[in-house]
């Protein structure tokens, strides 16, 4: 079983009247900075002048300033800009400023798993991943509760590192939802391969050929639309609240005994055959190769993919129903 710790077993003794320095002010970087601020700790922000996160953090009383200033009397140092360029931020900002006894904190494990960081033995290493984007980590928090969190330590130096990560996770909110230990190597490996083989990639894929499967058959895009790409957030939730079981005492009999016999016809031995070659590809980083190559090559094929999908059947009919479903709150990039 995991070990959870809540928030009497994770004080935020460890950080108060300290000063933790969080570097971006992105998706998760102004949340843990307001999460921790409005839990009494003095943060320090920093962000590249001109850009609309430094606009950002300066409206919401934040003073940004370059990394290095940030960091100066730091404890705690909180990475959160993203995984493909932190390795370039690290050595040209973060490196040269580092001291003994400092706190290199991080919410993903890319860069230190995979070896494209390699902090000095004299720091300290943690990990707190809140398992929600940024804007749930502050709104939960708003609201008086939090997202969980989990906690890794990868490197010991001052014999405090858990202490302080702890700390941290009880300051942004996750204590409050639970802090569940891990490592490095875990986190990294298991958020790599859910995101491919089902939240994002599987997902999106078993929803693209449902919704095209409908229409070469004949039927109407905004009924294919609505079948596999709209419902799908009403399952969703249903798991979310109460798992496989919840789900299908929702539905009906019918969509139920469909479910039990034919979706074992979609997931096949070939297909938990593919999901363990992608494994392998985490575990053994080709994958982190091939993204940091793909990155520092101009991002091609990311983007000639990414067009493609952005200009699909599937998204033009999504953008047109959407429209007319003022309730949902429509975002369109």
């Amino acid at each position: 079983m995991a070990t959870i710790y809540y928030e009497s077993e994770a004080p935020i003794d460890a950080l108060q009247g300290k000063k933790v320095a969080v570097i971006g002010y992105g998706s998760q970087g102004h949340a843990h900075s307001l999460n921790l601020r409005d839990s009494g700790i003095e943060v320090a922000v920093a962000e590249l002048a001109g850009t609309d996160n430094f606009k950002l953090a300066s409206e919401h009383g934040f003073a940004p300033s370059d990394i290095k200033t940030a960091m100066e009397g730091a404890t705690l140092i909180i990475v959160t800009v993203p995984d493909e360029i932190q390795a370039g931020v690290y050595q040209e900002n973060i490196a040269p400023n580092l001291a003994a006894g400092q706190t290199l904190g991080f919410c993903h494990g890319f860069n230190i798993h995979f070896k494209y960081i390699a902090p000095p033995r004299n720091v300290n290493v943690v990990m707190i991943a809140p398992k929600g984007p940024g804007h749930l980590v502050r709104s939960e928090f708003e609201k008086g509760g939090g997202v969980a969190n989990l906690i890794a330590v990868q490197q010991d130096a001052t014999g405090d590192a858990k202490q302080i990560a702890l700390a941290w996770a009880n300051g942004i909110g996750g204590a409050r939802a639970g802090v569940i230990e891990t490592t490095f190597k875990e986190e990294t490996e298991t958020d790599l391969f859910g995101e491919q083989v089902v939240l994002c990639g599987g997902l999106t894929s078993l929803i693209k050929a449902g919704f095209e499967t409908l229409v070469e058959a004949g039927y109407q895009p905004e009924i294919a639309y609505f079948e596999c790409m709209h419902e799908v957030k009403l399952i969703v939730d249903l798991m979310y609240q109460g798992g496989l079981s919840y789900m299908r005492h929702s539905i009906s009999n019918t969509a139920e005994y469909g479910d039990l016999t034919r979706g074992s016809r979609i997931i096949t031995d070939k297909t938990r055959a593919e999901m363990k070659k992608i494994l392998a590809e985490v575990t053994s980083g080709k994958f982190a190769k091939e993204w940091v190559a793909e990155y520092k090559g101009g991002l091609k094929k990311f983007n000639e993919l990414y067009d493609k999908d952005y200009n699909s059947r599937i998204e033009q009919v999504g953008r047109k129903l959407r429209k007319m479903m003022k309730w949902i709150d429509s975002k369109e990039v």
